[in-house]
């Protein structure tokens, strides 16, 4: 058996979904729907109490946005699991390296990410995302994967992490503690979901990924084997680093962010991006000055 689970911002699940996962799944399952429609709970305060709810030792995480188009996936995901028993965690998208610079897991070259997905975008457009799975592999070990889909294998010593706060990280979150355990982390291409919303990469994005990075970062760079001797990630490091710092300056003036800058100003003082952060914290610290003279 399979548990699902699922934070609803309402009472309930839209039915279309509880209908369709009754006639996809091919195999028996609890339903978990954790009501957060008084936002009482974090996402990692949320799924915990998913958690503690379930009965099965496959314990599968899923928005409620979403539609599965593939027949069994429940099944699939057990012979997953059987197949190999160091597999921990298994998505629908995910990427084989993960900076110790603040990013998203997307935040990595193209040829790195193991996306299979029907994804919605802001335009109203329905794109397949379907790339990386080379040779037709059905699975492709990654270190990161999206929070859309996340199923684990049952680890008592395994929970989200409480003291995070709000609706983003926690894929990061549960991806680093698998493998930190030493478990695999793995994308599988046999499941298919469709997604009706895009990620919202807003001020608390940028705020929950510098507080996560900041408690995590002795864990961090985590890479696939197979990249290990032929990637420059020194290079990825520099550029998700410079991106993170850039667009944070968006949403107002941040002192541990100009540290962050200042370090990496060392680094490379010659890249071009260092002027338009230059100009954002003179903008910012300009801002800064009138409110207090006013």
């Amino acid at each position: 058996m399979i548990s699902i689970i699922i934070c609803s911002r309402n009472l309930g699940i839209d039915p279309k979904l509880s209908t369709n996962i009754t006639s996809t799944i091919g195999c028996e399952y609890e339903l978990i729907v954790i009501d957060n429609s008084q936002n009482k709970y974090s996402i990692f305060q949320a799924y915990n109490l998913g958690i503690k709810k379930s009965t099965s030792e496959i314990i599968c995480f899923v928005h409620e946005d979403v539609l599965f188009h593939s027949k069994d996936w429940g099944k699939k995901l057990i012979e997953i699991f059987k197949s190999d028993t160091k597999i921990g965690l298994v998505g629908v998208a995910g990427s084989k390296v993960k900076t110790k610079a603040p990013s998203g897991w997307w935040n990595s070259p193209h040829e790195l990410k193991q996306i299979n997905i029907i994804q919605h975008i802001e335009t109203g457009e329905v794109e397949r995302w379907e790339y990386g799975l080379d040779n037709d592999a059905l699975l492709e070990e990654v270190v990161a994967i999206d929070g859309v889909f996340m199923v684990v294998k049952r680890d008592e010593n395994i929970l989200f992490d409480s003291t995070l706060k709000g609706f983003h990280n926690y894929d990061l979150n549960i991806s680093l503690l698998y493998k930190v355990k030493g478990y695999k982390v793995m994308v599988t291409k046999e499941i298919v979901i469709e997604h009706f919303s895009n990620g919202n990469i807003n001020k608390s994005w940028y705020l929950s990924t510098q507080i996560f990075h900041d408690k995590n970062k002795h864990y961090l760079p985590l890479m696939t084997d197979d990249l290990k001797d032929n990637f420059d990630l020194k290079k990825l490091e520099f550029y998700n680093g410079v991106k993170f710092i850039y667009y944070s300056l968006n949403f107002g003036f941040n002192y541990n962010i100009v540290i962050k800058w200042f370090r990496l100003l060392l680094i490379n003082p010659t890249d071009k991006t260092h002027k338009k952060i230059a100009k954002s914290i003179i903008k910012n610290l300009i801002k800064k000055i009138k409110i207090k003279v006013y």
